[in-house]
């Protein structure tokens, strides 16, 4: 990389900071004041860097532009299906994806385990909300007043003696996820189906999807299942990185 690129580069991470003056500035880089200003009229041009009245610079609109634009242009279960594939082939379980829309969370990729019995779940099929890991994951995000809010307005049914009861268990159990970092269903929807399930939080820390790995219980129990949530983790926070550009592309576990 040239050494004016560089210098250039090394402005935007200052700015972050907070707005700063040209002395300032060209501290921080080790340059005259007068390579300092050149550098910066020239990302001011680019709309990269504002001037404001006080004489001090910070980031300007066309950077955050551009990261909207970047962050809009990931595609979650592009990045998301290896890693997922690569759980699968390790553990032979049943993974999902899935995101937070519209009010509904829905499976958005699903890899089916290698034995014969199969999930009812597909693509594009809302989960229930009430009891399913990945849907615990992604509304333990929300600010408390949306959680309890959106809380109080669902339903729940009873789909197995295991299943979320009413409103006040279910926010004790997003508090409980939102502070463990995991989610688990046991039982809650399918009595002899179990789960557990990983957050994956994109370039500014939220949540914006969830991934969770299944499988019937006469296949594996609820603590074997269990035993598994450290590799869970590590794919869920391998595709965070990956989303997030801070970690080169490739899946977390191998078979």
């Amino acid at each position: 990389m040239s050494q004016t690129v560089d210098r250039a580069l090394s402005i935007l991470p200052l700015l972050a900071e907070g707005p700063a003056g040209l002395d300032q500035v060209a501290r921080r880089l080790d340059v005259h004041k007068s390579t300092a200003l050149r550098l910066l009229r020239t990302l001011h041009a680019h709309g990269l860097v504002h001037r404001q009245q006080d004489q001090r610079y910070r980031l300007g609109a066309a950077l955050f532009a551009l990261a909207q634009q970047a962050m809009e242009s990931l595609d979650i279960r592009e990045i998301a299906h290896p890693h997922l594939v690569a759980l699968n082939e390790a553990t032979g379980h049943t993974v999902h994806l899935a995101v937070h829309e519209q009010g509904e969370v829905v499976y958005i990729d699903k890899v089916d385990s290698r034995y014969p019995v199969r999930m009812y779940s597909r693509v594009g099929r809302p989960v229930a909300i009430t009891v399913a890991a990945v849907a615990k994951l992604l509304l333990a995000d929300l600010p408390e007043p949306e959680r309890r809010a959106l809380a109080e307005r669902l339903e729940y049914p009873r789909y197995t003696p295991g299943s979320t009861p009413d409103a006040a268990a279910f926010l004790a159990e997003l508090a409980r996820v939102r502070e463990q970092g995991w989610a688990q269903d046991l039982g809650g929807h399918e009595e002899s189906i179990n789960c557990v399930g990983a957050p994956i939080r994109g370039p500014d820390g939220r949540v914006c999807a969830a991934m969770s790995i299944s499988a019937p219980n006469v296949v594996v129990t609820a603590e074997e299942l269990l035993r598994l949530r450290p590799q869970v983790l590590r794919t869920a926070e391998a595709i965070s990185r990956e989303l997030s550009g801070t970690a080169p592309a490739g899946p977390a576990n191998s078979p």
